[in-house]
């Protein structure tokens, strides 16, 4: 009943009277162009399931980390270990968390080695413009592995100087358990952010470290991270950009991956990226784009912490990339044209050493030459040297019905190729298949959406099916875990996104943003006897809702995250935080999970039961 009262109040909030002048980011967000490598496409003029979420809505929410941001996105399902940016796992509309590609800027950080580390990243919080969700198969876009769909991070460098930093620290007030040390549960953070930037030369600067002592038996975090991004305009056609980046990120593992016997594993993963690129415009009509861009990341898992002997794997990768991507406009749309290079190694102590070498060819067609209509076609040819050729093509149409209705189509293939711990894990509770083959998939996909000044609605269809399905499996709960290539996953779903902005006559603003998305998993027969990990953890049902009341100074924010997996009960965490702004000075309280719900979004963790964050930034310039 608290639950369902919480939910009713928050609905009810929504209503409270009516606008008189709106009072958002709306225009701006609809004008801002999605950060494609190649193609660049007004968000308000989209023809595909692309969501973004900008650094204002950010700032207002109760999270800490882009983890918890990603979790009010309607379709991506975050799987968390732990607060305060802990190791999670993401995914896409019922996908698993290897298929879907993260991003910095365009510049891809998935792991090679296991998705698990995918979202290692260096960037603070307070350092991000906007994320960018694209949902749907994004091989034409984005190369492999995007299969389910691709988050891409964006920071930007800007004019001016301008300093924030951020302090904050919270606890449960509860004990922790036995065994694990005294007092209570808690954490804290701090990141500096610093934009210094002139006509010709802009830097953002952005660096930050948090500790917690463990929600749980062994499951203390701590990190460290920098990140920097700079521009240097040439002249009016040329500019360099270059991003640096790293992170030092420890954690007790209990329970991560082969529980219940890792209950004193630990783990270390250090990851470092560089990228250095250009943009240059030729004869007015013609964009180059070329790049490299380098990722290394450090494993150190220790399956019992207090015994380095035994147990111990150590894993190094390195991904070498190399782009160049063009557009040509011309008189009939635009042409899009790209060629990628990597290389990926890995040395293990575990995994053994391993390389190899991914090439790929893209070409898109865009065109607003035919009244109402968008068209965006194209293909993307790769050829990996373990999986042979393949080819990707894809269509997106999108059709303005009315000046405020538009509707959708897209189809599309994508694959995912194998991690390096899918083919050659060898451990306790989980063993590698090296005997893999690539998935492979066919998206389909219609939409309708509504905008209004300050109102939105969007609905969306879609049918996705994976061949060559990779599932981690086993007969009996004393084997370990295997991947095995399961056959078809056909995946049916559907989800509703409504919101409004408004403001009132004393001069305050509310938005409020609801989603519900259904998932349906078809043809997946396992025997009675076969325990799947995908099954376990797929979502079948999200619901999502989101206010944020602004007053002068003030604002105040509630949202609820309803999820139900295909075989785990559901659960609902609701979250709060209210805020002041004075002289340039933050000052906030959060929430989270209130109504102090026992739940886990993955393997054998429990997440922290309710508790508290105080916190403050103060902002110097702009």
């Amino acid at each position: 009943m608290n639950k369902l009262f919480l939910i009713g109040c928050l609905m009810g909030v929504s209503f409270v009277g009516r606008a008189q002048t709106g009072i958002s980011d709306t225009t701006v967000i609809g004008e801002i162009m999605i950060a494609e490598n190649r193609m660049q496409i007004p968000f308000s003029k989209r023809n595909r399931n692309i969501q973004i979420i900008g650094r204002e809505e950010i700032a207002k929410m109760p999270v800490q980390s882009i983890n918890e941001v990603l979790s009010y996105i309607p379709g991506v399902d975050v799987r968390q270990r732990g607060a305060f940016g802990a190791q999670a796992d993401i995914s896409i509309d019922g996908g698993s968390f290897e298929q879907a590609l993260i991003l910095i800027n365009g510049v891809k950080v998935s792991d090679v080695q296991t998705a698990h580390h995918s979202m290692n990243i260096p960037v603070s919080l307070d350092a991000i413009e906007r994320i960018e969700i694209l949902k749907g198969p994004a091989a034409r876009v984005y190369g492999i592995n995007a299969l389910t769909g691709a988050i891409n991070i964006i920071t930007q460098a800007k004019k001016g100087k301008d300093v924030s930093v951020r302090v904050q620290a919270g606890s449960s007030l509860q004990g922790k358990d036995a065994g694990d040390g005294s007092g209570v549960y808690g954490g804290g953070s701090i990141q500096a952010v610093a934009n210094m930037g002139t006509e010709r030369l802009q830097n953002l600067v952005a660096i930050g470290a948090s500790k917690s002592n463990g929600q749980r038996y062994n499951s203390g975090t701590e990190d460290i991270k920098g990140f920097y991004q700079g521009k240097y305009t040439l002249n009016e056609e040329n500019s360099i950009d270059l991003m640096g980046g790293y992170i030092h990120n420890a954690f007790g593992a209990n329970g991560f991956y082969a529980a219940p016997g890792d209950k004193e594993s630990h783990e270390v993963v250090q990851t470092g990226m560089l990228s250095l690129g250009m943009t240059s415009r030729l004869a007015n009509r013609l964009i180059l784009k070329p790049r490299l861009s380098y990722r290394h990341n450090e494993d150190d898992y220790r399956y019992f912490r207090h015994d380095l002997s035994k147990a111990r794997s150590e894993h190094k990768t390195n991904v070498y990339a190399a782009e160049l991507n063009g557009v040509l406009n011309t008189k009939l749309g635009d042409v899009g044209l790209g060629l990628e290079s990597r290389y990926e190694e890995i040395k293990s102590t575990n995994l053994g050493n391993h390389d190899r070498y991914n090439h790929g060819m893209y070409a898109e067609f865009k065109t607003e030459a035919l009244n109402r209509l968008l068209v965006n076609v194209g293909t993307y040819l790769n050829y990996n040297t373990q999986y042979g050729w393949q080819v990707f093509p894809g269509i997106d149409l999108g059709y303005e019905l009315t000046e405020h209705v538009k509707a959708s189509l897209s189809a599309g293939s994508s694959q995912r190729i194998p991690s390096y711990t899918d083919l050659y894990l060898q451990q306790a509770g989980n063993i590698g298949n090296p005997n893999l083959k690539s998935e492979n998939a066919w998206q389909y996909e219609v939409g309708l959406r509504y905008e209004k000044k300050k109102v939105y609605v969007q609905g969306n269809v879609f049918y996705r099916n994976i061949t060559d399905f990779v599932d981690w499996i086993r007969n009996d709960e004393n084997e370990p875990y295997q991947p095995f290539n399961f056959g078809a996953n056909k995946m049916l779903g559907a989800g509703i996104h409504l919101g409004q902005q408004f403001g009132m006559s004393d001069g305050s603003s509310f938005k409020y943003d609801v989603s519900y998305n259904y998932l349906k998993p078809k043809e997946m027969s396992y025997a009675e006897d076969i325990s799947s990990k995908y099954i376990v953890e797929s979502l079948k049902h999200q619901f999502l809702l989101k206010g944020i009341y602004q007053l002068k100074g003030f604002d105040f924010t509630a949202g609820g995250r309803w999820i139900k997996r295909e075989l785990n009960d559901p659960y609902f965490v609701a979250d709060v935080r209210v805020g002041y702004r004075v002289y340039g000075w933050d000052f906030y309280v959060e929430g989270t999970n209130l109504l102090n719900e026992t739940y886990k979004e993955v393997a054998a963790v429990y997440l922290p039961k309710r508790w508290y964050m105080v916190g403050m930034r103060y902002q110097w310039g702009r």
